[in-house]
């Protein structure tokens, strides 16, 4: 009776640490009462009664209003990158009908130790339970109740671990006798099953060559979606136009502006309250230039040996919050013929990629890095006020670009500015998907014809202003805020990363006080500048003509272009300025839209369906409106391009016309090659289409730029992801944007620190497995956190109808950043696959997405001569052996093969040819200094040997050590009369010998 009372009071406190689930808490406590309350039909009426007071889990939340956008920007805002009400609407509809189908689906289950286990709470739910435990609908109780379970008790009952009506072979028992049935219990019994092999295989077991005979190869559906359109024509742009002032070169063109129109303002800086604090102008940035191109031809090496000559590479670092100085920088190179390559400031000696952007400078053999003196300051040094030798990087020689450490110029010195041709102008990295940095080089032709085009899209003039927010050292940033502004002599007003984070809304202001006409932003700015919308209402957008939205590419930028027109529309922004571009490091800019006319009807959007995407096919979304993708486009081909679509694996073969691809794209304002790495270059720049036949397409080479997506009508380019982003599960591809979008959708602002989420795909089973890692806000609880990992699962099982492999939280601030505060995807991989990511919260589910689980081992029908050849080397049998030529036997005349030690020789020598010179010593000019006969040699081992004997009491087999300085290396033959002399002196000495150095003999013992 007290191990009765015992027992109920056990049961009824509540939960144990380890009861993992409610799941596992039920079956827990029926199977301890059972014993002791006299069940009905097999069913513990405790639990009946429980199951009558049983409340229904809360409904899915409605999706936020458009309020939201007013609310103040907190630490959990999401990333507005992959905003989308309409997105957020599909999800919570998703989850709804997840919920409403009752799938017999197993939820994840939590872990919260790893020393105390219980084996019921393993247990998967029997086929009767209607639905599982929704982790969604608890919450934290101190109360010393149990929780109200949400599962529906079968109406038959379990007799000793078989259900009424079903058979003994549906059945599993798991170690503590609770029988289950389920589907992936089957799969994890099959997987016990497997590993439950002998120790020692037999032999015909050991040679497997082909992972078809170890894994089930998933077969493709045959009622999957193809392509059935045509082939692809490949799509050109408008003709490139001749403008008669054009230059011939960019330096050209900042020559004539700097002498010409001195006193025009070409660049202003921003402090950090948003307020102009320095304006270059164009004389400014000539002559500041040509110092600094002077200085670094003349004053950094002698005359006879300079330390930069044209064609050498330089790094250019700077901080993102001083555009003028690495505009001056920058130009400077170009007038000294000088290759620039912009980096980012290396904070610590660990800083995510360090070492990639090392190798990088490395391979370009960079030895110089110009910089400012503020920022020289800044760095990390060691004790001695040395600046740290950052991880992979190669010395550099620092040079602080500031005018007062320059030198001017003497008047009869020009630089040499010659017509632009293919000749490398700057270096941009670029990081690819597994995080190797490889340099894109841009010719000084491509650069001058990029700008060109870029006049003609954007329909540039002189004297616009233009407002840019984005990174000035790469991509959209330089083209169109440092190059492009000076071909057409633009004011550009540079705002700083760190600016919009202390005042989002300081770019409205500035377009609204100098009158901008365009504006260069990105989703987040758009998204940042709402939020701060009710600070300041006295602004007006009516002067510009275009808005460029430099992250179009992203296939979820439409939501807010959409909210951003909505709000500022009645502030008079125009519809028709909105103009979403996409670029890419090797094509530079793809596309990009032109500003319509007033009143013009803006282009039509795309609403695709995601399960045909995954398939790489276009089909309009028509049936379930919760898994569609609404794609706006990117415009068209730029001016005097081509472009193509081509298949993303195997050769460049031409996509149909209802069919997604890589987009390439041939002219003359895309890069080069990239830096030091032939092979890669090739398959990147060097790419000819070709047919279903496998025929050339035409001899146009193209360029991958890196983007997946389709020409649409009207020659409009779409875009629906990248090649880093693209996950391949089962045949089946997936965007990585698009999963991340899902995930914030799912009410993440409770639990994910600043929408902080990464993507990626690791292999496991010869097959990618979809891992999630999210940053968890510090103030959210364990029971919140398992919430939303939950409803994650299920809404991106329901959207993409594809599983996670693992989703992980782990706290704020962990992942590794890019330099402007973004998610280091490759280097987070790279923790997840070392173990060192240390998550807070995880959720393991293999059941879910490996679906080709091992082959049950078969007896084999015969023995391979494979098989045979590795059973014997398992065995220890020698198959094959080599011999070398036999010496013969040795004759009493043939002296040389007579004597087998180096003593005996080195004395058959001194006797035979006494004079024959066997070592000489050189200085450092060259000169002989010293030579050894073969007699002197034997004299003086002859005199080693003897010191050895008298005052070291050597015996043969003693070890003694050689320790002279570098050049003075002493060879010595000590003639040990004792023994047949195998002992280590000789051996060393032997090397010795055959390096064929000479030194002077000392005679001493080393102890």
């Amino acid at each position: 009776m007290l191990k009765f009372l015992f027992t109920v009071c056990f049961v009824t406190v509540g939960r144990r640490a380890w009861d993992i689930t409610q799941k596992g808490y039920e079956k827990k406590r029926a199977k301890l009462l059972a014993p002791y309350i006299p069940q009905t039909h097999g069913v513990d009426p405790a639990l009946q009664k429980e199951s009558r007071n049983q409340t229904p889990a809360p409904a899915a939340t409605s999706a936020p209003s458009s309020s939201k956008y007013h609310r103040a920007r907190s630490g959990g805002a999401r990333d507005e990158r992959y905003r989308s009400d309409i997105h957020t609407e599909a999800v919570q509809a998703a989850l709804a009908k997840h919920k409403e189908q009752k799938m017999a689906l197993p939820m994840p289950t939590k872990r919260r130790s790893t020393f105390v286990q219980s084996p019921a709470d393993a247990c998967t739910p029997p086929e009767n339970f209607s639905i599982p435990p929704d982790v969604t609908a608890t919450t934290s109780s101190s109360s010393s109740s149990a929780r109200p379970a949400t599962i529906d008790i079968p109406p038959s009952g379990i007799v000793k671990g078989t259900h009424k009506g079903s058979s003994r072979s549906s059945l599993m028992d798991t170690a503590d006798g609770v029988p289950v049935s389920s589907r992936v219990s089957t799969k994890i019994q099959q997987l016990l099953n497997t590993l439950k092999r002998p120790k020692r295989p037999p032999l015909k077991e050991f040679f497997v060559d082909d992972f078809e005979e170890i894994v089930e190869v998933p077969q493709p559906d045959p009622n999957q979606p193809k392509p059935e359109g045509r082939q692809m024509t490949p799509v050109k742009g408008e003709p490139l136009g001749v403008v008669c002032n054009w230059p011939p070169a960019l330096e050209a063109a900042l020559q004539r502006w700097g002498t010409t129109q001195a006193k025009c303002p070409c660049l202003t800086a921003l402090d950090v309250t948003g307020k102009p604090v320095y304006t270059l102008t164009y004389g400014k940035l000539w002559s500041r230039s040509l110092k600094l191109a002077y200085t670094l031809l003349n004053k950094l090496g002698t005359k006879n040996e300079p330390v930069l000559k044209p064609g050498d590479r330089v790094a250019l670092v700077f901080p993102n919050n001083d555009p003028v100085m690495f505009m001056v920088a920058f130009y400077g190179c170009l007038l000294a013929e000088v290759i620039p390559v912009p980096i980012e400031v290396p904070l610590t000696r660990k800083d995510a990629g360090g070492q990639q952007i090392g190798f990088l400078l490395g391979s370009c053999g960079i030895t110089l890095a110009l910089t400012t003196e503020v920022c020289l300051k800044g760095l990390p040094k060691t004790q001695n006020g040395e600046i740290v030798q950052f991880k992979g990087w190669p010395r550099l020689k620092w040079v602080v670009t500031d005018s007062k450490y320059l030198s001017k110029s003497p008047k009869d010195w020009q630089p040499n500015i010659s017509t632009a041709g293919t000749e490398p102008a700057y270096i941009e990295y670029k990081t690819s998907k597994e995080g190797s940095v490889m340099g894109v080089t841009v010719s000084r032709i491509a650069m001058l014809s990029h700008c060109q085009a870029l006049s003609q899209a954007c329909n540039y003039s002189e004297g616009e202003t233009i407002v840019n927010v984005l990174d000035f050292k790469k991509d959209a940033g330089l083209w169109h805020g440092m190059l492009t502004n000076v071909m057409n002599k633009l004011h550009t007003l540079s705002v700083p990363y760190s600016v919009m984070k202390t005042c989002p809304l300081s770019w409205v202001q500035r377009v609204h006080t100098h009158k901008a006409k365009v504006a260069l932003v990105k989703c987040r700015d758009l998204h940042w500048a709402m939020m701060a919308h009710r600070d300041q209402r006295d602004v007006s957008l009516s002067s510009l003509r275009m808005l460029i939205v430099t992250d179009g590419a992203n296939p979820w930028s439409v939501s807010s272009c959409d909210a951003f027109l909505s709000l500022f529309q009645s502030h008079g922004l125009k519809p028709e300025a909105i103009c979403p571009c996409a670029t890419s490091p090797e094509a530079m800019t793809v596309a990009i839209r032109r500003p319509g006319m007033p009143g013009a009807p803006l282009p039509g959007r795309a609403i695709l369906s995601m399960s045909g995407l995954s398939y790489g096919v276009i089909r309009v979304n028509t049936e379930d409106k919760n898994s569609a993708l609404t794609v706006q486009d990117v415009g068209h081909v730029m001016p005097g391009g081509m472009m193509c679509i081509v298949k993303p694996d195997g050769s460049p073969q031409l996509c149909k016309t209802d069919e997604i691809g890589e987009i390439c794209v041939s002219s003359r304002t895309g890069g080069m090659l990239y830096y030091g790495l032939t092979g890669v270059t090739k398959n990147t720049f060097e790419v000819i289409p070709v047919n279903s036949a496998g025929s050339p397409v035409g001899d146009v080479p193209f360029v991958r730029s890196g983007l997946l997506g389709f020409v649409g009508p009207g020659s409009l380019v779409f875009v629906v992801g990248k090649i880093d982003g693209l996950l391949t599960v089962s045949g089946r591809r997936h965007n990585a944007d698009d999963i991340v979008a899902t995930g914030l959708a799912v009410e993440s602002i409770k639990t994910v620190y600043r929408g902080r989420i990464a993507v990626f795909s690791v292999s496991v089973f010869y097959d990618e497995r979809i891992v999630v890692v999210a940053e968890q806000r510090p103030d959210a609880s364990e029971e919140d956190s398992f919430q939303w990992m939950s409803r994650v699962l299920q809404a991106i099982d329901s959207i993409h109808q594809v599983g996670v492999y693992c989703l992980a939280l782990v706290p704020a601030n962990s992942l590794p950043k890019t330099p402007l505060g973004g998610i280091h995807i490759s280097q987070t991989k790279q923790h997840f696959l070392e173990g060192s990511l240390h998550p807070c919260n995880i959720l393991m589910c293999p059941h879910t997405c490996v679906t080709n689980l091992p082959k049950p081992r078969q007896k084999q029908p015969g023995v391979g001569p494979a098989s045979v050849m590795v059973g014997n080397l398992v065995a220890g049998k020698r198959i094959a052996q080599a011999a070398g030529r036999d010496l013969g036997q040795i004759e009493d005349n043939d002296l040389v093969r007579k004597h087998q030690f180096l003593t005996e020789v080195l004395q058959w020598r001194a006797q035979a040819t006494p004079d024959h010179v066997l070592f000489l010593l050189l200085n450092a000019k060259g000169t002989p200094v010293c030579t050894a006969t073969c007699l002197q040699l034997h004299k003086r081992a002859e005199r080693i040997a003897s010191v050895l004997y008298d005052k070291g009491h050597l015996n043969a087999g003693d070890n003694v050590v050689l320790l002279y300085p570098p050049g003075k290396v002493m060879l010595v033959l000590a003639r040990i009369r004792t023994g047949k002399m195998h002992n280590n002196l000789l051996i060393q000495l032997s090397k010795l010998l055959r390096l064929k150095l000479l030194s002077s003999i000392r005679t001493g013992i080393v102890e």
